[in-house]
């Protein structure tokens, strides 16, 4: 069954005649009268008496007609679904996002975006980088952010914020009165860092090793303000990124730049290659866009 077979069954019962459906649907009364004959033979069925002047149902045709205005209800309301879903209006998008980078960067993303397209729901999946990139291409999440460089034979990446880090140490301890500390300085200190499916687990370890020795570790977590408690309680030092500085209030905890090293951290936000990308998706995208152009 056609559905412009069905538009002009439905234009004769409404307009009460051919001559008048005919002529307000812009075509010919032939080719009205051939839809119809098409709609007929589809359903095996007679849909209108033609033995009276008048148009009239026949019981069949009484059905069809009924069924047909659903239809047609059905149809309008795809297209408004469509033009919802092309302005923004509604959709879903789930991002995986490590614990830290949800902190320092997310909220005000999200509120960004909340304002411009409310009825959009972001659903967060907190993991480490290193599972947010199986997740992605998994297609478990729609984008992630993620340290990079990535591999960018899997994904799509957008640049995202670039920060440096600082060492987090107790206020009593002896290095805390500098303005600057050597990595190579940290060599006998405990360090407290992130668990082993983070990215910055590896980062961490792999900076101190390129100085000459490999860190003494003494508690992992999944928590940065875990992390920075630990080291306030002055259980051992750590590194984070600066940004945590705005973040963290403890008077008892110190953050005092790496002097002749760069250690920078670069995150990215990927999506899969060659994979479509909702009309929502691709909004997010360009506000994370346009927040870390107002950044740089």
């Amino acid at each position: 069954m056609e559905l412009r077979d069905l538009k002009a069954f439905m234009a004769v019962v409404e307009y009460g005649s051919f001559t008048k459906a005919a002529s307000e649907s812009f075509v010919s009364q032939p080719s009205l009268s051939k839809s119809i004959k098409k709609l007929e033979d589809t359903l095996h069925v007679e849909l209108l008496n033609r033995t009276t002047r008048n148009v009239e149902l026949t019981d069949a045709g009484s059905i069809v007609y009924k069924q047909g205005q659903k239809i047609m209800r059905s149809v309008h309301d795809l297209h408004i679904l469509l033009d919802d879903l092309l302005n923004i209006k509604t959709g879903s998008i789930k991002l995986g996002i490590p614990p830290l980078i949800g902190t320092l960067f997310f909220p005000e993303i999200a509120r960004k975006f909340h304002k411009q397209y409310p009825e959009v729901h972001l659903e967060l999946v907190e993991r480490g980088a290193k599972t947010i990139g199986t997740l992605v291409e998994n297609g478990d999440v729609d984008m992630g952010i993620v340290v990079i460089p990535t591999d960018e034979r899997k994904f799509s990446v957008q640049s995202f914020v670039e920060d440096q880090f600082c060492v987090f140490i107790n206020d009593s301890h002896p290095l805390a009165q500098q303005e600057h500390i050597l990595l190579q300085d940290l060599k006998n200190e405990t360090f407290i860092i992130f668990t082993e499916e983070f990215t910055l687990h590896d980062y961490v370890i792999r900076s101190c090793k390129s100085v000459g020795y490999t860190p003494i570790i003494g508690y992992k977590s999944s928590q940065w303000d875990l992390i920075v408690e630990l080291v306030s309680s002055n259980l051992g030092v750590t590194l984070l990124p600066y940004s945590i500085a705005a973040k963290q209030t403890n008077k008892n905890v110190k953050i005092i730049p790496l002097y002749n090293f760069d250690m920078p951290w670069r995150l990215g936000v990927i999506t899969k290659k060659n994979t479509y990308q909702s009309f929502a998706l691709k909004q997010l995208l360009n506000t994370i866009r346009t927040e870390e152009g107002s950044e740089n």
